[in-house]
């Protein structure tokens, strides 16, 4: 796969792992209160707004990626959202980050190396 679309195809895991932090963000910031205006405004932060701005342009990128590469080398190297997100959630929500998470994310990273390879 030429380095193009391996550089799109990790924006596009970036973007959804940046994505997940906004989206928790907004959880963490939505008050349900019944079926009020104030659920719905809370619901419309500003993090979910950008959180689905986000995802937009992930999901655009993603299916122009889709146009040049083979799913299975695309969704391979896609996989590595799971590594990225807690990764980035560790050190900017300061989520834990524990052995499993770290050996399954390992797992991960080889396994994308040899289905890639």
């Amino acid at each position: 796969m030429p380095a193009r679309w391996i550089l799109l195809t990790l924006a596009c895991v970036v973007l959804l792992a940046v994505g997940q932090l906004l989206f928790k963000a907004a959880a963490n910031h939505w008050h349900v209160d019944g079926w009020s205006w104030t659920t719905v405004r809370s619901f419309l932060s500003p993090s979910m707004m950008a959180a689905l701005a986000i995802y937009a342009v992930a999901t655009v990128l993603w299916v122009f990626v889709l146009r040049s590469v083979p799913l299975v080398l695309a969704y391979s190297l896609f996989s590595l959202a799971f590594v990225v997100t807690p990764m980035l959630a560790h050190f900017v929500l300061g989520e834990p980050l524990g052995a499993r998470t770290l050996v399954g994310g390992a797992i991960i990273v080889v396994g994308v190396i040899v289905a890639t390879s």
